[in-house]
């Protein structure tokens, strides 16, 4: 009885998270935070972190990959299971019935300006999760020279995120050991 609770509390709180965001993976980060980390105390900051590392680098869309991070880790595999379901309900439900009834949602005057203002919120709420990442991450001179590298990469000469994360691992590989070796040398 106590894992039909954990797993209902997962699929639960994973659609109200999917229910109420728009603009994908890196525009749900506050609300995960606020949801999963502040109120429900599943994870800690770093965790969070380290699962958008990851859902970065695997196929698929980052917040569910998330979720099932999470849900895997309250509850192994139908944890897993629950909170990508509870992730995709919410998106599942509104396309169907947008494609149901509305044959050409787009061209509605009000929806447009509904997406425009919705586009704003999302531009401000990704600037917000850039920062808040920034600050999380960026702690020494070297993690600076890799954010501004893998900016200056992607903006300017569009590279493509995987040459970019393998490249910014490497780095910090290469960077560790140097260190190791620094401190076998001092001793």
């Amino acid at each position: 009885m106590e894992m039909l609770k954990k797993l209902l509390e997962l699929y639960f709180t994973f659609f109200k998270i999917g229910s109420i965001t728009f603009g994908g993976g890196l525009t749900m980060l506050p609300i995960l935070e606020r949801e999963l980390i502040d109120s429900r105390k599943w994870i800690t900051s770093e965790e969070l972190l380290d699962y958008y590392a990851i859902a970065q680098s695997t196929p698929g869309i980052i917040a569910v990959n998330v979720s099932t991070f999470v849900g895997h880790k309250q509850a192994g595999i139908p944890g897993a299971i629950f909170a990508t379901l509870g992730m995709i309900s919410p998106s599942i439900i509104i396309i169907t019935l947008i494609a149901e009834f509305i044959a050409s949602f787009d061209s509605i005057p009000w929806v447009k300006k509904a997406m425009k203002g919705i586009n704003v919120g999302i531009a401000a709420l990704l600037t917000t999760t850039v920062i808040s990442l920034f600050r999380k991450t960026v702690k020494r001179w070297w993690h600076f020279i890799l954010y501004a590298a893998a900016f200056v990469s992607v903006s300017f000469f569009h590279a493509r995120t995987i040459i970019v994360i393998l490249s910014a691992v490497a780095f910090g590989i290469v960077y560790h050991l140097v260190n190791l070796k620094k401190q076998g040398d001092a001793k």
